[in-house]
Parts: C-alpha cells; structure tokens; sequence
C-alpha cells in the first residue's frame, strides 16, 4: 500500500458517524448585461486572458509562430508532443504551447473550467508557456454557482478553473504573468 492508499484508508476507518449532506448552493443574483459571451469575453481580458476570434491553425501562426513544441489534446490540432493518460509532468517542460477543450466557462470571472479528462495530463495546464483554450459559446454560465451545479464539476477526478494566466505582484505593484504557470490563456469561442 502507498502513502496515499495509506492515507486515505486512515481518513475512511476514522469519520464520524452520521449523515453529513452538503449544504444548499446559493444563488447570488449577477447582471451579465444581456450577453453571456460578452460578459465573459470582457471578464477575461480583465483578468490577463485574451481571447481570438478564428481558427487554431491561424491562432498558432499568428500568436505562437515560433513555438516548437506543442502538446494538444484536441482532435482539432495536432501537436508534435504526445499527450497520453501514463506521461509524467516532467516530460511537458519544455511545451511551448498547450492546446485544450474547456468543459465550462464563466461570464462572472472569465474562468474556464479544466477537466483532466480534457487535459489528459493535468501538467500541461501549468508547465505549457502558452495555452489556448477551446470553449462552446453554448457552455458559458453565468455564475460560479452555477458552474458548480453542472455535472461536468462533479463527473470527473480533477477540475481546475483557470482564470486569465498566472500572475504574482510585489508590494509595489509590479505584476508579472507566468510566474508559476502559462504566461498566456488565450480562448477561442467554437
């Protein structure tokens, strides 16, 4: 047994007995000005994302024409590293560029929700120096809440929301982006 079996095996012999239901989810009231898409698209500029109105194949020759290594895990692209269930995090370091399908947007923040399903290895969304985000105008909501009552949020293993690209500020409020992930999310509605 692993220290992670071992772990969890210690969590399940020690719970308190009961019945212990999550609580309700509130909805908070949040005006998108009539256009989800816009909302979101707005939201996510303001948190350092971008967004690009076209194809894959013209975004990689206009944003990254000089990318060499390109891990996707779309059908829509195919990059020159592979992504399969068994690569280690350490093989993504050197990604130039990672190529994904978001399950879920949100107009409230311009997040998009990341599921390893879609990742097939969650590294790619954090070691790759840029990554392009595929996302259905039809799967923006409005709210986190409402995010989190799809069953996309509760289907699989891992989901991250990634909002806009990694970003640290000093107390001087100098602001610098990809200092522990991409550098750059840029989203392409389909």
């Amino acid at each position: 047994m692993n220290a992670r079996d071992t772990i969890l095996q210690r969590i399940r012999e020690n719970q308190p007995a009961g019945a212990y239901p999550l609580p309700d989810l509130p909805s908070f009231p949040f005006d998108d000005g009539g256009d989800l898409v816009a909302c979101f698209l707005r939201n996510l500029v303001a948190m350092g994302g971008h967004y690009y109105d076209g194809t894959i194949n013209a975004a990689m020759a206009e944003l990254f024409p000089d990318a060499a290594v390109i891990a996707s895990t779309v059908p829509d692209f195919s990059g020159n590293r592979a992504i399969t269930s068994g690569t280690e995090a350490g093989q993504l370091a050197d990604v130039d560029v990672g190529i994904t399908r978001a399950s879920v947007g949100v107009a409230e923040t311009g997040s998009v929700l990341l599921v390893d399903e879609n990742l097939i290895s969650n590294a790619v969304a954090y070691l790759a120096q840029h990554l392009i985000v595929l996302l259905d105008r039809a799967s923006i909501v409005t709210t986190l809440q409402d995010a989190y009552r799809r069953p996309e949020f509760h289907q699989y293993r891992y989901a991250s929301f990634h909002t806009g690209p990694s970003a640290t500020a000093d107390i001087e409020g100098v602001l610098i982006h990809g200092a522990q992930g991409v550098r750059s999310l840029t989203v392409l509605l389909t």
